[in-house]
């Protein structure tokens, strides 16, 4: 199934590797050297028209070893809800 993190951004939930709580999770060194490192090698995606809440690690099928961030407007909570849901929620 397909999930809408934000904006017009639609992505597979079978790709998702994990959502977290950008307050929360940058707490650790080792997110924010994560975060940084992605940024670095232009791997982050931000879907927010606002402050991010959250982000997503996605890897593609057909990314190798390749991460995407994605940085959304929606929390955490609510983009599990709509994993567990199955469905596109506008």
């Amino acid at each position: 199934m397909f999930v809408h993190i934000g904006n017009d951004y639609i992505i597979n939930d079978k790709d998702i590797i994990a959502v977290f709580d950008i307050d929360n999770a940058s707490i650790s060194k080792r997110t924010r050297n994560f975060l940084k490192k992605a940024e670095e090698e232009g791997r982050i995606i931000n879907v927010s028209s606002d402050i991010p809440r959250s982000f997503i690690v996605y890897k593609p099928k057909e990314k190798e070893n390749k991460h995407i961030i994605y940085l959304s407007q929606l929390s955490s909570s609510t983009i599990l809800k709509r994993i567990e849901r199955g469905k596109i929620v506008l």
